[in-house]
């Protein structure tokens, strides 16, 4: 069977509108593009996992500003939470209405590289704030210490807006949970890992292996019909 088949694709509809300004919070996740797109992405990702920083450089341009914003597919990005860090992350990028996320996404990821350097040079005291005290004080420390605020400053959030939702911690314990009920719904393996129409893509962990199975599918669809 055909990967075309197997997810049971209609024709590519018309593009009407510029589907990378819909937004929409799933309940598990956060959603860009049309809800009724013939391809329905989801992905998994964590924000200490380097290849999932290197998935959103390498996947935007063509992934957002093709597939996403011609109607032929819609992302949707789920968290999986690994560490305290990623759920310091998680809160910052969720901080606000939901059409800032993605690009708070983008940010926090193309910034990985210099934050993960400066945790390595941190000193015992202070990853020990991580570990040690309440909820939001941890979120706090976290956020100072990996230049955080720094980030989403450039984003346009004031100190008191970020220390609001690094302070939420009914939301940081949602997000846990939902990250926690995404390994129970599918196997992954590693992060990313993507879903598409329900079904997860076993292996594929980078944006040459989805994109792969995106245009095979996609060149299957609009194939003509025997």
């Amino acid at each position: 069977m055909g990967l075309a088949a197997l997810f049971l694709l209609p024709t590519a509809p018309a593009m009407a509108q510029n589907w990378n300004a819909e937004f929409a919070d799933t309940g598990q996740g956060i959603r860009v593009g049309d809800a009724e797109a013939p391809l329905q992405i989801v992905s998994y990702s964590s924000y200490t996992c380097p290849h999932c920083a290197q998935f959103e450089r390498q996947s935007e341009a063509e992934l957002r500003y093709f597939f996403v914003h011609e109607g032929f597919a819609a992302l949707e990005v789920r968290h999986m939470i690994r560490n305290p860090v990623d759920l310091a992350a998680a809160l910052l990028t969720e901080c606000g209405d939901t059409d800032r996320f993605f690009d708070n996404h983008k940010a926090i990821m193309a910034s990985q590289q210099d934050w993960l350097t400066t945790a390595q040079g941190l000193t015992h005291a202070q990853i020990q704030r991580w570990n040690a005290g309440t909820v939001p004080a941890r979120m706090r420390a976290i956020a100072s210490d990996l230049g955080f605020y720094d980030i989403m400053e450039g984003r346009g959030y004031s100190r008191t807006e970020m220390d609001r939702c690094l302070s939420d911690q009914p939301k940081a314990e949602a997000i846990s949970a939902l990250s926690s009920a995404n390994l129970d719904e599918y196997p992954i393996q590693g992060t990313p890992s993507f879903v598409v129409n329900g079904e997860l893509l076993e292996g594929v962990h980078s944006w040459e292996g989805l994109r792969a199975v995106l245009q095979a599918i996609r060149t299957g669809a609009s194939a003509p019909q025997e």
